[in-house]
């Protein structure tokens, strides 16, 4: 889905970045300029970084949580 019509950056590319490490809009404006130039996509680039970065965090819990399974010895 297209989110920054002036840059053309779609919801792949924003997703894309915030698992190479950008966890906020203004990392997403400095690598892509989404959100710069006329403005009107900000909140939906906002919503998907948002979504992006919470599903980065369950994946990380969730590996997390498994790799601190102690093995109980019987």
């Amino acid at each position: 889905m297209l989110v920054c019509h002036c840059r053309g950056i779609t919801d792949r590319q924003i997703r894309r970045l915030v698992r190479d490490g950008a966890d906020s809009t203004r990392d997403i404006a400095r690598a892509t300029g989404a959100g710069l130039q006329c403005g009107d996509c900000r909140s939906n680039v906002k919503q998907v970084v948002d979504d992006a970065v919470e599903r980065e965090f369950q994946k990380t819990r969730a590996t997390t949580l498994l790799d601190l399974t102690i093995p109980v010895e019987g």
